[in-house]
């Protein structure tokens, strides 16, 4: 008990972990106490054996704890013990060879194909400059996949209608080109005059605000947020999740994962792998619905 009490005044005075860390490594020293049938008074740490510590992780594991529950719970016993060795009070670490699970990565949330069809489809008559904007910018982040802070940066001039695409400055400057359709195009040329009516002061963004000057995320933000709203229960609205979208769409109906790499500019495969994750929990899902032996 005293050598656990001057680890735990070791993380709170010379680590200066806070109360409830302090208390979490307590709580996580005390359940590993607990499995080995000891108490706090009796429990010996050099006696302990990495046989016991597998054996107690393999509990928890049956147990369905989490993978960022086991890290943690690993981690108070390394902590401990370096602990311990550091003040002479052992000899041998018994979790030097005991690895962290990895902790999973959550799917990148998208909204469905109707959802992104519902919310684009709906037209409006109207030349109302703010409304065709926040319409367009919806239009670009689906059917490009590019990024908010790239969105607000194109220039009218990033924008080749003879040849159908859109040039767009990415990470580290790097410049990729996206292909645009018909209809797109029509809608950019049409939003530009309307624009170009509307506003006084003439920029070179392609997206401004109504004095002219260029938007800022938050306002980018709070539009698709609330646009979204409507149309998805999705607890995340944002500009990224419509770039989820676009990439996990494409993927579902069978685009090259390559292409895809290439159209939202990552630097390397593995990025765009994500999503081929999310596509697989799709397809998975579709077969358990319609598959005779899916249930």
């Amino acid at each position: 008990m005293v050598i656990m009490n001057e680890f735990l005044e070791y993380l709170q005075y010379e680590k200066n972990y806070s109360p409830y860390t302090v208390i979490s490594y307590q709580t996580d020293l005390l359940q590993f106490i607990e499995f080995l049938h000891e108490t706090p008074e009796t429990f010996t740490p050099a006696q302990v054996t990495p046989q016991q510590i597998q054996q107690w992780i393999m509990l928890l594991m049956s147990e369905k704890k989490s993978a960022r529950t086991l890290s943690r719970k690993i981690s108070t016993l390394k902590s401990f013990w370096h602990f311990l060795l550091s003040r002479d009070y052992v000899e041998k670490n018994p979790v030097s060879n005991i690895i962290l699970p990895k902790k999973s990565k959550p799917l990148p949330a998208f909204f469905k194909k109707e959802e992104m069809r519902a919310a684009l489809d709906e037209t409006f008559l109207t030349d109302d400059f703010e409304t065709l904007r926040n319409h367009l910018m919806l239009e670009l982040f689906y059917f490009t996949g590019t990024r908010r802070s790239e969105l607000i940066s194109l220039r009218d001039s990033d924008i080749d209608f003879f040849n159908r695409q859109l040039s767009v400055i990415g990470k580290r400057n790097k410049e990729r080109i996206i292909p645009l359709n018909k209809k797109l195009c029509d809608d950019i040329r049409h939003y530009i005059d309307v624009r170009n009516k509307s506003i006084e002061n003439k920029s070179q963004w392609l997206f401004v605000r109504k004095n002219g000057d260029k938007l800022y995320p938050k306002l980018v933000y709070n539009m698709v947020h609330q646009t979204m709203s409507t149309y998805s229960s999705q607890s995340k609205r944002s500009p990224h999740v419509i770039r989820h979208s676009f990439a996990t769409h494409l993927l579902n109906e069978g685009a090259d994962i390559n292409a895809v790499k290439e159209l939202l500019g990552h630097s390397s495969l593995a990025a765009t792998q994500v999503y081929t994750h999310t596509s697989f929990e799709e397809l998975y899902k579709i077969y358990k619905q319609s598959h005779p032996r899916g249930k």
